[in-house]
C-alpha cells in the first residue's frame, strides 16, 4: 500500500492512496482525513486504507484521481518527531576524515533529533541564506512508526513500522563543525528535511524490504549529472534497531519519523555517494584536497529508488535551491 498527502490548502494536507504506479489516487473519505490522523488509528484504519488501494488497482474505484493533476507534500508535512540515524559506518569515516574528527564508537547507533514541524515536499524551491554556509543534500531512507512503547526489543519495534519513505536531509556543512564541537546537537546546521511524496508500507516493496533494511540504490543527480547510486542494504545498524535505540528509555508517539543518514556505501569510487561532503572527503583521501564546491542557488538535486523493473517506488525528489 502506498499513501501519500496533497495541498488541500491546509497545514498537514489531505490524505490519500496511490495505486502500485503512481499514477493514481483516491482521497479516504470516511477512513482519515490526514496520514498522522491514520497513523494515530492505524489498528481500525488499516484494513479500509488497504481495501482502497485494492480498488485502485482494479480499477474499480469510482473516485480515482490522475496523480498528474494533483500538487503533493511530504507525506508528513510536519511530525511530532524527527530522529535521525548514521547507520552506514563508510559515512561515518569519510566524515571522520573530512572534518579532522576521531571515528564515532560503534557499540551503539549514532542519532540526533532534528526540526519536524516542517517537511519540504519533493517539489519545493528551497531557500539558503548563503552559499557560505556550505549547502548539501543527503539522499537517505526512513521509515515511520506508529504509537511504540518504551523499552521495545529489536524484534518487536519491527512491527511498529508502518511506513517508509525517501528523505533529502539538508546540511549546511560550514555550521556543522562549529556545533559539533559545542557537544550539542545541531540546530543551525540541520534546516528541515524534504521527503518524496510516496510512504509505502514494507509489505509493499516486498523482497526489498529484508533484513530491516531497503535493499535498493538510491538514485543521486545533481545538475543533471549521475552522483551517486549506494545502496540501502549496508545498514550497520537496521530500522528495528534504530527504532528500538530510540524508544530505549522513552515511548515514541505515532507519526515518529526516524532517518537512516546518509546512504552509503564501502565501494564509494565505484558506486558514487548520497552527498557531496562525502565526495570531497574521497578527494581529500585520494589527492590530499577537497576540490568539489558545495551547492550554489540555482543548482538542482533529484532522487529516486527504482524497483528491479524499473519502477520509481517513492516519487522523485527533485529540487533547485534559491536566495532565501
Amino acid at each position: 500500500m502506498k499513501l501519500a498527502t496533497i495541498n488541500d490548502g491546509g497545514r498537514d494536507g489531505r490524505l490519500v492512496v496511490v495505486s502500485a504506479d503512481l499514477k493514481r489516487a483516491t482521497f479516504a473519505h470516511g477512513i482519515a482525513d490526514t496520514l498522522q490522523e491514520a497513523l494515530e488509528r492505524w489498528e481500525d484504519v488499516e484494513h479500509e486504507l488497504r481495501a482502497a488501494a485494492i480498488g485502485l488497482e482494479a480499477e474499480t474505484s469510482e473516485t480515482a484521481l490522475d496523480c498528474s493533476a494533483l500538487t503533493f507534500m511530504a507525506p508528513l508535512p510536519r511530525a511530532w518527531q524527527w530522529l535521525d540515524g548514521s547507520a552506514f559506518e563508510s559515512h561515518g569515516a569519510l566524515m571522520a576524515q573530512v572534518f579532522g574528527m576521531d571515528p564515532a564508537p560503534r557499540d551503539r547507533p549514532l542519532m540526533y533529533q532534528g526540526v519536524s514541524n516542517l517537511f519540504y515536499s519533493g517539489a519545493d524551491d528551497i531557500p539558503f541564506r548563503s552559499e557560505a554556509d556550505g549547502i548539501d543534500f543527503e539522499g537517505e531512507f526512513g521509515v515511520i512508526v506508529d504509537e511504540t512503547p518504551a523499552g521495545v526489543s529489536e524484534k518487536e519495534a519491527e512491527a511498529h513500522i508502518r511506513l517508509i519513505v525517501l528523505i533529502n536531509d539538508w546540511s549546511l556543512r560550514t555550521l556543522a563543525p562549529i556545533e559539533m564541537k559545542t557537544g550539542f546537537g545541531w540546530v543551525q546546521a540541520k534546516p528541515p528535511c524534504s521527503v518524496a511524496s510516496v510512504a509505502v508500507t514494507p509489505d509493499s516493496i516486498g523482497r526489498f524490504w529484508a533484513d530491516g533494511r531497503v535493499q535498493l540504490p538510491l538514485l543521486v543527480d545533481w545538475n543533471g549529472e549521475r552522483f551517486g547510486a549506494a545502496h540501502g542494504g549496508e545498514m550497520a545498524y537496521s530500522f528495528p534497531a534504530l527504532v528500538a535505540h530510540a524508544a530505549a528509555t522513552r515511548s515514541l508517539c505515532a507519526g515518529t519519523l526516524i532517518g537512516s543518514g546518509t546512504v552509503s556505501n564501502s565501494n564509494y569510487r565505484t558506486v558514487g555517494s548520497s552527498c557531496i561532503a562525502e565526495r570531497r572527503a574521497i578527494e581529500l583521501l585520494d589527492d590530499g584536497r577537497s576540490s568539489t564546491s558545495y551547492m550554489k542557488f540555482g543548482d538542482s538535486v533529484r532522487m529516486e529508488t527504482l524497483d528491479d523493473e524499473g519502477r520509481s517506488v517513492f516519487g522523485v525528489v527533485e529540487q533547485r535551491i534559491v536566495a532565501r
